[in-house]
């Protein structure tokens, strides 16, 4: 099972005047098998929404509850909410010169295992075939993570590890964004491919339909000032891309 569940979410942001309330009450539910996507103009909450459930030290939640599979997400440390089996692709990856990618997801898969290692003559071929499915060669995995990569390379390698680790859960931060058509359409893929699964849940955060075109969403949520104020199918993502935001804002004004 992936269901997560978020009900009356509140989160504020420290900020240099105070703490600011960004998340308003946000109420969404993402059940197993489903890929749910969230549009909004920016400085709406959409990426606070996906900091504060991966447990960001600088989002802090006030009220509310989000639950995986009937565990409280907000009660975990960052890692252990990594364990119970969420997964958070960023918008802006960050580097860390030194560690290389082959090591930091044989890390990752081990700490996910219990403390259990890959198995030695099995993981490289998986690393390097879930590479490859990227557009990635096999060189890859020897380079610091995401040190000197390419946007495309960062967006790409966040794909490869929702690959291997293979959560329950994947909430994807805006993992279209600076790609380009060709670079969409491989991580699009990617996304599929963790969906097909079946039993796996998303939650696609982006501010386009492009991405859309090759990924459907079950459910698509339009956020504005904290909150989600429209919910429908693909149908409304076109109304989006023909109409913008606009009339959202205006209404929650």
């Amino acid at each position: 099972m992936a269901d997560l569940l978020i009900s009356g979410l509140h989160v504020e942001v420290e900020t240099e005047t105070g703490p600011k309330e960004i998340l308003k009450g946000v109420d969404l539910a993402v059940h197993t098998g489903e890929i749910h996507a969230i549009m909004g103009p920016n400085g709406s909450g959409k990426s606070t929404l996906a900091y504060a459930l991966a447990g960001h030290p600088k989002y802090h939640i006030t009220a509310g509850s989000a639950k995986l599979d009937g565990v409280e997400l907000t009660e975990l440390k960052v890692d252990e909410r990594a364990k119970a089996g969420l997964f958070l692709g960023m918008q802006y990856p960050v580097e860390v010169p030194g560690v290389s990618v082959a090591n930091f997801l044989r890390t990752a898969k081990t700490a996910l295992d219990g403390g259990v290692a890959p198995k030695v003559r099995t993981w490289p071929k998986e690393v390097n075939a879930a590479l490859a499915r990227l557009d990635l060669e096999a060189a890859f995995a020897s380079r610091s993570v995401n040190d000197g990569f390419s946007g495309g390379e960062k967006k790409r390698h966040e794909i490869a590890q929702l690959e291997l680790l293979n959560p329950k859960v994947a909430v994807l931060d805006e993992i279209d964004s600076g790609l380009d058509i060709d670079a969409v359409k491989v991580v699009a893929e990617g996304i599929n491919r963790y969906a097909a699964q079946g039993d796996r849940g998303v939650l696609l955060i982006t501010h386009y339909t492009r991405i859309l075109r090759y990924t459907t969403p079950d459910f698509v949520h339009v956020f504005v000032d904290g909150r989600v104020v429209e919910e429908g199918g693909t149908e409304l993502a076109e109304r989006l891309e023909v109409e913008g935001y606009e009339k959202f804002v205006k209404a929650a004004a």
